[in-house]
């Protein structure tokens, strides 16, 4: 089946992933999901596919955990619950959803033919903003001191 939608989960890669986490103990979920991070968020390597798939999905977990996130609700998602991740993970998520949409992602150019590429695009950029807001633009000063 391959891709069917645009959600973190909504290709066989990230429900794959997400069926490896259900199975997985308890113990070892925040080590999958920091090791899925991590190799995506390494600037040294092109991205394939199937590790920016996983990526989105981790970071949509992490997502999930914020204080302003949204729950990654799909029915290709985890089943079952997962424990509190660190904080820590955020920043590791921003670099790995950073290399998502880098000239150097094989996942950039797939969805850069698709008609639903923006909307795809946007996503990752609703995910990252909640773990990294962009700082608003800064008004010049009406008086100098």
């Amino acid at each position: 089946m391959g891709t069917w939608d645009i959600g973190p989960f909504d290709n066989d890669t990230a429900a794959d992933f997400a069926g490896d986490l259900d199975e997985a103990t308890m113990e070892e979920l925040e080590s999958m999901i920091r090791r899925v991070l991590k190799r995506s968020a390494d600037p040294a390597d092109y991205l394939i596919t199937p590790d920016a798939e996983r990526a989105v999905a981790a970071a949509a977990l992490v997502v999930a955990q914020h204080p302003d996130g949204v729950p990654a609700c799909s029915n290709y998602g985890p089943s079952e619950s997962l424990p509190e991740l660190p904080a820590e993970l955020r920043m590791l998520a921003v670099g790995a959803l950073d290399r998502v949409v880098d000239e150097r992602s094989e996942i950039v150019e797939l969805w850069g033919e698709a008609t639903n590429g923006p909307r795809w695009r946007q996503g990752i950029t609703r995910l990252r903003d909640v773990l990294a807001p962009p700082i608003p633009p800064q008004e010049e000063a009406l008086f100098e001191i």
